[in-house]
């Protein structure tokens, strides 16, 4: 076998390495919003409450997803609860571990049709959405941030992401804007 000993060859892979890694470095280093509410992209957008509204790091952990669905499932009918995710059934393998949630559910949206539907299962945000609960505000906003980072190039894995102090609340991209701002409000209630 011979082998090609083309030095261009190689710088040119080695600018495609490091545009690749630079690319991917920029993702992560987006900003987080600091308003009430800042919208990333057609349809996503992350929701933070001002400071005096998010919950002192001693009022986090205070609620559960289980409570918390309870709560937002009195303020948007069309929301299902489907699951509870733990250690067993977690797919993204991040349940208890250091600065993930604590605890999460995952929640069916009747509003979205079933043809949407073929292809998901009960625990995919797709299906409705989810909550997920963490240990502090900070680690919530930092999930929120990176799922917003992988979905920005993704449309078809974009989703809606509201974030109410240690309370994360993924929404589906198949409601609409208007039937997912139902779930904003609902997450700026739950505690």
């Amino acid at each position: 076998m011979r082998r090609c000993h083309d030095p261009g060859m190689y710088r040119t892979l080695t600018l495609i390495t490091t545009a690749a890694v630079l690319a991917l470095a920029g993702c992560a280093t987006t900003a987080a919003p600091s308003s009430d509410t800042a919208t990333s992209g057609a349809s996503t957008s992350v929701v933070v409450p001002a400071s005096p509204a998010a919950p002192t790091a001693e009022a986090a952990g205070s609620v559960d997803a289980t409570h918390a669905m309870t709560q937002l499932a009195a303020k948007v009918h069309a929301a299902k609860q489907t699951s509870v995710v733990t250690e067993a059934n977690d797919g993204n393998n991040l349940i208890g571990r250091p600065h993930e949630y604590t605890s999460k559910v995952t929640f069916k949206d009747t509003r979205i049709p079933a043809s949407e539907l073929q292809m998901e299962t009960a625990l995919d945000v797709e299906y409705g959405g989810s909550i997920e609960v963490f240990a502090t505000p900070e680690d919530a906003a930092a999930r929120a941030k990176y799922i917003q980072a992988v979905t920005a190039a993704l449309p078809t894995a974009a989703e809606y992401d509201y974030v109410h102090g240690d309370v994360l609340v993924r929404v589906s991209r198949f409601l609409k804007p208007s039937q997912a701002k139902d779930y904003q409000a609902a997450a700026n209630s739950i505690g």
